[in-house]
């Protein structure tokens, strides 16, 4: 089967470094195709569940994935059905049919030993109404009987089939190029500097984010004025990631109200659980994201989750404590008790800001903001590559890396550091080896890099390069 390749080499994952708004790949087929299997194939790690029951998947599952250095946002999606029966694979449909809506390209999976069938080609006419490339895969082809089945396909009147067998990995590769060829163009990264070493000014990117009911559409009104989103006591109002264009003290601002997040387990089918997906990207499209908590219930689990959703994307993160005016005790002895408790939460971003507000009353609005502003000058601050070499040296002299366990007489040696990045403020280090830096001596030179520049509150981001 000369047309059907192994390959031994599996994709990485998506690394944590800046983030752009990333294109959708989503894999459509009626039930029971292999569609988790190949899921599972290109994220390089077993993540959907696999069975051999008709309709396992029934929430779609998402994950940001890295392939031949594209990135992009994979969708596993349930079958799509002609005739759903029952109100769960009715919601299951509602969900591939949005994530057909959102996908820059769809991968249509159907499977060789069923053959063609009438959900197929009802499945075909869905996807041709989307307007949306289609790349049609067969899959379970791992032998030539089943090489010369797969001809029936061609009926669909799709692309050339692709033949692939996503439990043996065969196909994956090729099926995989035609993916990134349909993508969308990336967008190219300004490396260009002012003479005072800041990039080139643009729109400020606000993310709003939390669990349900915390008053986050409220807040967004309370800022902008005027309102905007709509607001109820009602839990999961919000859908959609919703931006609002604005201007503060100067600076061009987008806002981006989300759709509140619940704790995975507690996700409902249907809308609410693909508003969580566009809540997700709304994040990594951001320069700042604003984790709102009601002061009513204290730095939950979920709260400690989604600041490591920010963490994990590199994106600046301030925590408003809203719903203030609720709190018992409205000093400020208590709001520094409560900034503690929080910190104690996220204790890996102990370093984020921290902000009470009323957004029903329109109290703390400005502080906010100027917080914001300053951590978003923050991170957009540029060190020169003398400052950061003395300072270098210095930490080396003070503390050397001390010998790996395992690698008593092996070493590292550092020769230069550089800041190659901002927003986040991201530094080179030039080493001989770099599998040999510990964290602990990295999260040292993290800390001398923020005790000598003022770092204070922002994510940075360290890379170890061999010379």
């Amino acid at each position: 089967m000369p047309d059907l390749q192994t390959q031994n080499a599996s994709p990485r994952a998506l690394p944590n470094n800046s983030y752009v708004s990333l294109p959708i790949v989503a894999i459509v087929g009626r039930p029971n195709v292999g569609k988790s299997s190949l899921f599972n194939r290109i994220l390089g790690r077993r993540h959907a569940i696999v069975s051999e029951v008709s309709g396992t998947t029934r929430d779609r599952l998402i994950s940001e994935v890295e392939w031949d250095d594209r990135r992009f946002i994979l969708i596993d999606t349930g079958g799509l059905e002609s005739k759903p029966e029952g109100p769960i694979r009715e919601r299951v449909q509602e969900q591939a049919d949005m994530a057909v809506a959102d996908a820059d390209v769809i991968i249509f999976l159907t499977d060789v030993t069923e053959g063609l069938t009438v959900n197929d080609l009802a499945a075909v006419e869905r996807l041709r109404r989307s307007l949306k490339p289609v790349i049609l895969a067969v899959n379970k082809v791992d032998n030539e009987a089943r090489e010369f089945s797969a001809s029936e396909f061609y009926q669909l009147g799709l692309q050339e089939p692709l033949l692939i067998s996503a439990y043996h990995n065969l196909g994956v590769y090729p099926l995989m190029d035609q993916v990134l060829a349909l993508l969308p163009t990336p967008p190219e990264v300004a490396e260009d500097w002012d003479q005072e070493g800041e990039s080139e000014s643009s729109d400020l990117k606000i993310a709003i984010i939390g669990r349900t009911n915390v008053g986050k559409s409220m807040l967004m009104n309370s800022i902008l004025g005027q309102e905007r989103s709509i607001v109820t006591p009602e839990a999961g109002t919000t859908r959609d990631a919703l931006d609002t264009y604005m201007s503060y003290d100067g600076h061009d601002v987008t806002l981006i109200d989300t759709a509140g997040m619940r704790r995975r387990g507690l996700v409902q089918r249907g809308i609410e659980k693909f508003s969580v997906i566009r809540a997700v990207n709304a994040v990594g499209r951001s320069d700042i994201t604003l984790l709102i908590i009601d002061a009513t219930e204290l730095a939950t689990a979920q709260d400690s989750h989604i600041a490591g959703l920010a963490w994990e994307m590199c994106r600046g993160l301030v925590v408003v404590v809203n719903k203030w005016d609720l709190a018992e005790d409205g000093s400020r002895y208590a709001q520094q008790v409560t900034a503690d408790q929080i910190r104690e939460k996220i204790h890996f971003m102990s370093y984020v800001p921290i902000v009470f507000t009323s957004a029903l009353h329109g109290r703390g609005i400005d502080p906010l903001m100027r917080t914001v502003l300053e951590l978003h000058q923050e991170r957009s601050r540029f060190v020169p590559a003398r400052e950061l070499q003395y300072v270098m040296a210095r930490a080396l002299s003070s503390h050397s890396p001390p010998p790996v366990k395992g690698h008593s007489r092996e070493r590292v040696y550092f020769s230069r550091l550089r800041q190659v990045g901002v927003n986040p403020p991201t530094f080179l280090f030039t080493v001989d080896k770099p599998w040999l830096v510990h964290f602990s001596y990295e999260r040292y030179l993290e800390n001398q890099i923020r005790t000598n520049f003022g770092f204070d509150h922002t994510h940075l981001k360290l890379v170890f390069k061999k010379a």
